[in-house]
């Protein structure tokens, strides 16, 4: 093996605890310090330093998050001490009784609890080696779990080696919970459904699932998070649980920052009730509260029974489930063709809505559930998410129920229904459909895209009913029928000449963003900046190959072919030429803007006065500078509007100038 030589070895180490050390300030503390360009570069660096010198790749190098080898299976590991399991209670009266006991049992020592928020994920176990990730493991049966140490390694906000702001102890094992993020979640199930996948049914589950799959590389690309809740270690010679959250903290483990001292049973009360008012508040899901006892020596006091602590209890919260009835299952055929499943429900009440429609995904998920027309039906609401099914009441099941069968043609137009090779799927094979024109037109129109006031829903029902718009291209064709336009229901002179302005105005809009308003499947607003980033026109892209497209980086196979495909249809370069006919913008430039902002990168946030947000990113652009996502030392300036946080409080603690859109506007000479 080639020898390393010192410098090399000085710099991948420089390199390691300055990456970990940024990841933690990212993923842990949400204070980034740099921008991302320059973590990519330290990041790259290590990666080049490693391959080679292969010598150099250590357990706890950032590199090895992204996931090793398939794993054939999963080992035993043993948990010392055991992961014992909580006893749940529902409501106020259960509280107090659970104090009275310990009380109790302590005599004439006066307990004082800990409440934390309890977290709706996976338990996970982590064994640190003087001060190294050695182990991930899950809960199993509480005795004994199964290995997902590589699995867990990719986990960004677990730290790979402990900060030495404590001592480093010889053997540590920590406790904590993966979950995901509700937007994440989300996120994550809406590509899924895009790419014709299989959707996870919430968030718990998906975790679940993710930590116990075999390949890391994809564990590496699931938006897993973590907290921690205890340490064990014979060296801390701890005596609180609430000092035990805070050694956590000061090692580098990412701790829940909503937990409470509390000095009585009715502090305890008063922290359930104030977070069940409040669960959706939080970016990701609770189910509940867990009070401890904080002293370590009444906790040993107290004991066990069986396999749960005296010391502790779980505090849950009212279900935010409801059963209602399915009265039926209609199609809904997107923009693109893709043929979804929607509920119609029963009217029911529930996480603080009226609920008569519900998601279902893809046929494969309802034949999961196997739902049936006229089953009782659970239906789930948490936060933001969208409602759903989420199982079916089988004893209720009333007698004569058929499985759904998807129809051979599509609701909207009678075409044939297809379903794509390797997906989910169903898919309208007619690209005129009336379902898919009004799809397209409304996404073209929206904010973001072309931005044409005035062209909403209930608008391109009308010109599409109408037969006078039948696709993108017509929009620029409409000021031919402004007589027609002006008699419509609901518009006349005035509307007309507005919605024809902010047409003819459209034109005006920049190549990325014409890219984006096509609705090429994969195609979002990031990855439409990226493509005119890297091809300066429509007819660069048309003449681009799939294995060119995949060279660019953020662009993998999926867009690649989807792109492709695109600009192979005879019908989309049709369209493609009569918008350039009509005078909208088909090249950019991959060359960066010159002018007065040059050299300088700004931070957007809050909400500004007469700018989208998009709109500031395209004038700061236009003008030479950069917009970056996070504030760091690198920013020059931070453009701050209505409700800005936490961005604006950083922009100071950096003394980083803060300015308004009225002093950008001026910046640009504008």
């Amino acid at each position: 093996m080639k020898q390393v030589p010192d410098n090399a070895r000085r710099r991948a180490a420089q390199l390691r605890r300055k990456i970990l050390e940024h990841d933690h300030r990212y993923y842990v503390l949400a204070e980034p310090v740099i921008a991302d360009e320059e973590y990519d570069r330290l990041m790259r660096e290590l990666q080049d330093l490693e391959a080679a010198y292969p010598s150099l790749v250590a357990p706890d190098s950032p590199t090895q998050r992204v996931g090793g080898q398939p794993t054939k299976e999963f080992s035993a590991v043993t948990h010392d001490p055991p992961m014992l399991s909580l006893a749940n209670s529902y409501s106020e009266e259960e509280i107090r009784d659970f104090d009275r006991r310990v009380r109790e049992l302590l005599g004439a020592a006066k307990p004082v609890y800990v409440a934390e928020l309890k977290i709706d994920g996976v338990a996970v176990a982590l064994r640190y080696r003087d001060g190294v990730f050695v182990q991930g493991a899950t809960r199993g049966d509480g005795a004994q779990g199964d290995e997902i140490t590589q699995n867990v390694r990719t986990v960004r906000q677990l730290p790979l080696r402990l900060h030495t702001a404590e001592r480093v102890y010889n053997t540590l094992d920590v406790r904590g919970e993966a979950y995901m993020a509700r937007q994440n979640f989300e996120e994550m199930n809406t590509v899924r459904e895009t790419n014709g996948e299989k959707v996870f049914i919430n968030p718990r589950n998906a975790t679940a699932g993710t930590l116990k799959l075999q390949d890391p590389r994809t564990v590496a690309t699931r938006p897993i998070r973590l907290f921690t809740y205890a340490l064990f270690a014979p060296e801390a010679r701890l005596t609180s649980h609430l000092r035990n959250l805070e050694l956590l903290k000061s090692l580098g483990f990412p701790v829940d920052s909503h937990y409470r001292r509390c000095a009585t049973i009715d502090d305890v009360v008063r922290y359930w009730q104030h977070w069940e008012a409040h669960r959706d508040d939080l970016p990701y899901e609770i189910d509940g509260v867990v009070v401890k006892v904080d002293s370590l020596a009444q906790q040993q006091e107290l004991g066990t029974i069986a396999k749960s602590p005296r010391w502790a209890m779980a505090f849950k919260f009212a279900s935010r489930k409801a059963e209602t009835v399915l009265n039926g299952i209609i199609l809904q055929v997107g923009r693109t063709g893709t043929i979804t499943p929607v509920a119609e429900l029963v009217p029911v009440f529930v996480g603080g809505t009226t609920v008569s429609r519900a998601t279902l995904h893809n046929v494969d998920y309802i034949a999961q559930l196997d739902l049936r027309v006229g089953d009782t039906v659970t239906v789930e609401k948490g936060g933001d998410v969208i409602p759903k099914v989420s199982g079916v009441v089988a004893a209720k099941r009333p007698r004569g129920t058929h499985p759904f069968a998807m129809p051979v043609s599509c609701p909207v137009c009678d075409s044939r229904i297809y379903r794509a090779e390797d997906e989910a799927n169903y898919y309208c094979e007619n690209a005129e459909c009336a379902a898919q024109v009004r799809g397209r037109i409304e996404h073209f129109a929206q904010r973001g895209a072309m931005d044409i006031e005035g062209l909403g829903e209930a608008a391109v029902e009308q010109l599409v009913a109408l037969g006078l718009v039948r696709n993108v291209a017509d929009l620029y064709q409409l000021a031919r029928h402004r007589t027609t336009l002006s008699g419509l229901d609901r518009w006349g002179d005035k509307s007309t000449a507005n919605l024809l302005e902010a047409i003819e105005q459209s034109k005006k809009q920049p190549f990325y963003r014409v890219l984006y308003a096509l609705g090429i499947r994969h195609v979002g607003a990031g990855v439409a900046r990226t493509l005119a980033g890297n091809f300066p026109s429509m007819a660069t892209l048309h003449d681009t190959s799939e294995e060119t497209l995949q060279t660019v980086p953020a662009i993998g196979p999926a867009i690649a072919e989807s792109v492709a495909h695109f600009f192979s249809e005879k019908h989309n370069r049709e369209i493609l030429r009569r918008l350039e006919k009509s005078g909208l913008t088909m090249a950019g430039s991959t060359a960066p803007a010159v002018g007065p902002l040059s050299g300088k990168t700004f931070v957007l946030t809050g909400t500004l006065p007469t700018l989208s947000r998009d709109q500031a990113r395209s004038a700061i652009e236009s003008h030479g500078g950069k917009v970056a996502s996070g504030v760091s030392k690198n920013v020059h300036y931070v453009v701050a509007g209505e409700d800005a946080g936490a961005k604006l409080e950083r922009a100071r603690a950096l003394n980083i100038p803060v300015v308004s859109e009225t002093d950008l506007k001026k910046m640009i000479g504008s």
